[in-house]
């Protein structure tokens, strides 16, 4: 009897060489950071960057995160040397994962001459890691969801 094995669906295309793959993943760490960083930077008085949250009135109503700033993404072009600083770093966030509102935001920000990233996971997973949330009744934060984030709240150490 023959054993076959099935062709790898996640080797029908090789890995590329250690030197390219280390190319292209520092050149992703260029254009993005995640919500863990994002918070630590900001709890530490790290954070030399503008957080802006790209999304629409009624979502920054429903909850943002605090001292970010509000200006949606089709507002970018008019209004972003008024309410961001020229020559700041501006880090973007949108809805999620499933939202690429601050991808185009980010592109709007770097059209406009600001250097730029993106913030992965956006306010979902910012919410769902149990960092603070703001809206009209004040700050609270949420316990983290486990699928998400260590519901000791410490770092997942990654």
């Amino acid at each position: 009897m023959t054993t076959t094995t099935a062709p790898s669906k996640v080797l029908r295309v090789p890995p590329a060489d250690p030197a390219t793959a280390a190319a292209h993943f520092h050149r992703r760490f260029t254009f993005e950071a995640d919500a863990s960083d994002v918070h630590a930077d900001i709890e530490s008085g790290a954070a030399s960057f503008v957080l802006v949250d790209t999304r629409g009135p009624e979502a920054w109503a429903q909850g943002r995160i605090p001292g970010a700033v509000h200006l949606p993404t089709d507002d970018i072009a008019d209004r972003a040397a008024e309410l961001v600083p020229p020559g700041s770093v501006v880090v973007t966030y949108c809805w999620g994962p499933g939202c690429n509102g601050a991808t185009r935001a980010a592109h709007a920000f770097a059209t406009a001459g600001y250097r730029v990233k993106e913030m992965l996971g956006g306010f979902e997973y910012w919410s769902r890691e149990g960092f603070p949330v703001e809206d009209a009744q004040g700050v609270r934060r949420s316990a983290p969801d486990p699928l998400t984030a260590p519901v000791t709240g410490a770092s997942c150490a990654c």
